[in-house]
């Protein structure tokens, strides 16, 4: 596995971990560029964690394996810890160390960190270092394990549910972070569950559902399969027949000069149609990638997966 270019920051090789007759994860392989943000996306219990803790070598897989960095996380896991800013999911502080002096020896465990860096980020933050750890709430104590992920710059930045417990405005803060990270050069691999944040960070999506990579995509393409609804208001009353059974066109609705309905794909089909009426109004509601990303993959012909905690 050593011939490996050096633009690849995390490779997985039919990465697979079985608990007993349990999937955690399966045949999963997936290549994660240097310098990209990769957003790891699916609901909860898909698999997400599991495929992390592999990567870290927290789980030793069932078969398959990782290379991070060009390194092997078994091998070389001293080396690869240094070089990476790791978020679990589930944080655990264990003592009653003030925010600032867990962050001191965390700094320290890491060959060292400018102290100016961890107080630019808990300031990014709005996080008070002088509070002990065990009167945080949920979300300052998330700020803690943000504030350590990122102090030492690492070149890979692996983040489980990192805005779990964060207000919108503290959201955006960290969105901003993993932007500045991007383009200092940092590779981040974030795993969640909300789409519109991943979205917005991310250059390409992993989609895992069930323990398997169900799709890789540039964020781009993944609103261009977008559905959206559209209410077009005519100058006199439409007869729904003439809209229901156009391709990508469903749940019409008409009452009166009005017609709602969605659109999965393109809208020229609608457009036809439409413009044979005077049309006064035309409104497109922007796609919804959540209903997008649902639709699209939890609803394909072959599958027969119920959609459990999508949201």
């Amino acid at each position: 596995m050593s011939g490996m270019s050096s633009d690849i920051a995390i490779h997985a090789e039919d990465l697979t971990k079985f608990y007993g007759s349990r999937r955690g994860v399966e045949g999963l392989t997936l290549d994660v560029k240097a310098g990209e943000v990769l957003g790891f996306l699916g609901p909860n219990g898909a698999g997400k964690t599991t495929t992390i803790r592999l990567l870290l070598d927290f789980l030793r897989p069932t078969r398959g394996d990782a290379t991070i960095l060009g390194l092997d996380p078994r091998r070389d896991k001293a080396a690869l810890h240094r070089q990476i800013g790791y978020l679990p999911g589930e944080l655990a502080f264990p003592g009653r160390e003030k925010a600032a002096d867990l962050l001191r020896f965390f700094a320290a465990a890491r060959g060292g960190v400018a102290w100016s860096q961890v107080t630019a980020l808990a300031d990014r933050l709005e996080l008070d270092l002088t509070r002990p750890i065990r009167t945080m709430s949920k979300g300052n104590k998330q700020k803690v394990g943000l504030v350590q992920a990122f102090m030492h710059q690492p070149a890979l930045l692996i983040l489980d549910e990192p805005t779990s417990g964060l207000d919108p405005l503290m959201q955006q803060e960290f969105l901003a972070m993993v932007a500045d990270a991007r383009a200092d050069g940092q590779t981040v691999f974030m795993s969640s569950h909300v789409l519109a944040e991943v979205q917005q960070a991310a250059d390409r999506v992993a989609i895992i559902r069930d323990g398997r990579l169900a799709a890789l995509e540039r964020v781009e393409s993944l609103g261009r399969r977008a559905i959206r609804t559209v209410e077009i208001h005519f100058d006199d009353p439409v007869d729904a027949a003439e809209f229901t059974g156009l391709p990508g066109v469903s749940d019409v609705m008409v009452s009166g000069p009005i017609l709602r309905c969605t659109v999965d794909g393109r809208l020229s089909p609608l457009i036809k149609a439409v413009a044979r009426h005077e049309v006064i109004d035309l409104l497109s509601a922007e796609p919804d990638l959540e209903e997008t990303f649902l639709s699209y993959y939890y609803t394909q012909p072959d599958q027969h997966t119920q959609i459990e905690g999508a949201r």
